[in-house]
C-alpha cells in the first residue's frame, strides 16, 4: 500500500499533522519528514522493529549506522553527555554543538563520557538492536534538525528519532518532496512533502574525540565555519559597550598574543576569540574618544569598533563571560540564570571597575591599568580553557 503524502504547503492545520506524525511514530511506523538539508526517514527508538525497517529500507550493513535526532542541545547531551563533560578535551565538540544546532552539522562522539562524574547515556538503555543500528563502535551521529516541522513532532515525541537520509545507500539523497514520496515508498506510511529543502546537500558530519575533531563528510557548513565555531569565545560585558568593555576587549587579544607569541590577527587560528558587550547597548555605537586614545597610547586600535547588545545567542555561544562590575553579572543571570558557572566578574576579587564615562583621560588611563591588571590573574585561566 502506497504511504499517505501529506502536502504541508496545502495543509490548514499544522498540528493536525504533527499529531499524524507523533501517533505514527508510537505506532512504530515510518515517516519521512523535510529537513533543512535533504529529506529524511525516521523511526521511534522506541521501536526496535521500526529501526530494522529503515535498515533495510536504506540497504544498510551492520557497521553503517544511523544519526540520532533530538529537539535540542540540552536533549543531547541525554545521549552524548561527552559535549557537557568539564575539564575534556571534547570542549570543541561541546562548542560546535551549542553553535551549530538547531542546523545541518551532524556530530559523531563517544556516547560514553571518560568523566566519572558525567551521568551515563541513555544509549545504554535503548534495545540492544537500536544501539547496534545507531552505535555500533561506541560511538554516536547527534543532530538537531532545524526545521521547524520536525522539531514540533520531537518535541511531543517521547524519546528521540532514529533518523537518515531518503536513499538508498549510494544514491543522492532526496531533496524534494515528489522524490521522497517516490523512494521509499514501500517502507514507509507517511510521507511530508514541504517541496524543496532550504539547502538541498546534506549536513556536514564532524567526528569529535579526546584528540580533536575532523571533517568525515562535506555539507552546509564549510570546514572554515566549524573551526571558528569550535574556538574559545572569551566575551567582556559592560553597560554600553564603549568604554570599558571595548578597552577590556582590546587589552585581553594583546595579553593573549604575548603569551601564545602570535599575533593578535593570529588568534583565531590558536583557537580563541575575544568579544565585547553591553547589558544595555545601542548597536553600532563607536568607542568612546577617550578609550579610543587610551588604548591606542597600549599599542591596540579600537577606531573600528561599533557596541553590539548581550543578546541570547551571544550569552549562550560565549565560553567566558566577564563583567566589569556585579551589577552586570547579576543582570546576565537574572536573563540566562543556566551561565552562572560560566559568569564571572573580570576581576578574580570579585571587585568592580567604575565606569570612567564623563571623566578626565586620567580616569580612563587608571582604568585601563585595572582592566589590565584583573586579566592578568585571569590569563592562565582562559588559556587553560583553548582546545
Amino acid at each position: 500500500m502506497p504511504p499517505l503524502v501529506i502536502n504541508l504547503r496545502q495543509a490548514s492545520d499544522s498540528r493536525d499533522i504533527v499529531h499524524r506524525a507523533v501517533q505514527t511514530l508510537a505506532e512504530g511506523k515510518l515517516v519521512v519528514f523535510p529537513t533543512e538539508t535533504v529529506y529524511s526517514v525516521a523511526a521511534s527508538v522506541q521501536h526496535p522493529d521500526a529501526v530494522d525497517r529503515v535498515c533495510a529500507a536504506k540497504g544498510r550493513s551492520q557497521g553503517d549506522p544511523l544519526s540520532l535526532a533530538v529537539k535540542s542541545y540540552d536533549d543531547a547531551l541525554d545521549y552524548a553527555p561527552c559535549l557537557a563533560a568539564a575539564g575534556t578535551s571534547m570542549r570543541a565538540a561541546g562548542r560546535l554543538a551549542r553553535r551549530c544546532w538547531p542546523g545541518p552539522v551532524t556530530l559523531v562522539v563517544p556516547y560514553a563520557s571518560e568523566d566519572s562524574s558525567t551521568p551515563a547515556s541513555l544509549i545504554e538503555h535503548c534495545d540492544e538492536r537500536v544501539r547496534t543500528a545507531i552505535s555500533p563502535e561506541g560511538r554516536i551521529g547527534i543532530r538537531v534538525p532545524a526545521h521547524p516541522l520536525i522539531h514540533e513532532v520531537l518535541r511531543m515525541l517521547a524519546g528521540p528519532l532514529v533518523l537518515t537520509s531518503v536513499n538508498r545507500s549510494g544514491q543522492p539523497p532526496a531533496v524534494d518532496g515528489k522524490a521522497a514520496a517516490e523512494s521509499l515508498k514501500q517502507y514507509v506510511e507517511l510521507v511530508l512533502d514541504d517541496g524543496a529543502c532550504h539547502y538541498g546537500q546534506p549536513s556536514t558530519v564532524v567526528a569529535a574525540d579526546g584528540n580533536g575533531w575532523k571533517r568525515l563528510r562535506e555539507g552546509v557548513v564549510p570546514e572554515t565555519a566549524l573551526k571558528r565555531l569550535s574556538n574559545m569565545l572569551v566575551l567582556v560585558v559592560c553597560t554600553g559597550n564603549t568604554c570599558r568593555s571595548p578597552m577590556a576587549e582590546a587589552i585581553l587579544k594583546k595579553l593573549l598574543a604575548e603569551q601564545m607569541k602570535c599575533a593578535i590577527s593570529e588568534l583565531e587560528e590558536r583557537g580563541v576569540q575575544v568579544s565585547s558587550a553591553g547589558v544595555a547597548a545601542a548597536p553600532g555605537s563607536p568607542a568612546s574618544p577617550e578609550a579610543v586614545e587610551i588604548v591606542g597610547e597600549m599599542g591596540g586600535d579600537i577606531t573600528g569598533h561599533g557596541s553590539q547588545p548581550l543578546v541570547d545567542k551571544l550569552a549562550n555561544d560565549a565560553d567566558l563571560i566577564l563583567t566589569l562590575t556585579n551589577v552586570h553579572r547579576d543582570a546576565i543571570l537574572r536573563t540566562w540564570p543556566q551561565l552562572e558557572t560560566k559568569t564571572k566578574t573580570l576581576r578574580s576579587d570579585g571587585g568592580d571597575i567604575g565606569d570612567p564615562i564623563g571623566a578626565p583621560l586620567e580616569v580612563y588611563r587608571k582604568c585601563a591599568a585595572q582592566i589590565e591588571q584583573a586579566l592578568q590573574q585571569r590569563l592562565d585561566e582562559i588559556v587553560s580553557q583553548i582546545s
